[in-house]
């Protein structure tokens, strides 16, 4: 399926989901910001759609994101993020969300598994949603040689940038 066609609204999705699920399909869901796009990132949804058939990933939007990280957040914005993680062959489906947290859009997808890094453990805001519906939370641990996040890399970017201004 081309890039294109994997990026859906909120109620496009819904709509697969309850087919798929009909056609007895294990739904993977997965979501967040993914701002500034890194190999941890890939990790994340290969490990993810280990856990079934069907990986669909939801985008925090751009004024979700400026909710929780900030009024200079997100760098690319939401279109440019979903095109880049829609292009990912692990990646089945994309859609964009305006809710700080995703449990009102799991409860409606239903999936099979959630997965988050397990930096938020077992009592992760998803946790109530994905008791109501019987869902699985699967934690994926972060490789320890990796050390990414995207603060981590804005930081670094501004460390960078500040010294060639010194100099």
């Amino acid at each position: 399926m081309s890039t294109r066609k994997k990026i859906k609204s909120e109620q496009e999705i819904i709509k697969i989901a309850d087919k798929l699920r009909q056609n007895g399909k294990k739904i993977v869901t997965t979501n967040g910001s993914f701002d500034i796009f890194h190999y941890g990132h890939v990790k994340l949804f290969e490990e993810a759609k280990k856990q079934g058939d069907i990986l669909i990933v939801g985008i925090n939007s751009d004024k979700s994101v400026r909710e929780y990280k900030g009024p200079d957040r997100p760098i690319n914005p939401e279109k440019a993020r979903a095109g880049v993680i829609a292009a990912l062959e692990s990646v089945d489906y994309v859609f964009i969300f305006d809710d700080a947290i995703p449990n009102r859009w799991l409860l409606k997808i239903k999936p099979f598994v959630h997965c988050n890094s397990s930096e938020y453990g077992e009592n992760c805001v998803e946790s109530p949603a994905l008791k109501e519906i019987g869902a699985r939370l699967h934690l994926i641990n972060r490789d320890p040689d990796d050390n990414l996040s995207t603060t981590d890399i804005i930081q670094k970017m501004i460390r960078v940038h500040q010294k060639k201004i010194l100099i």
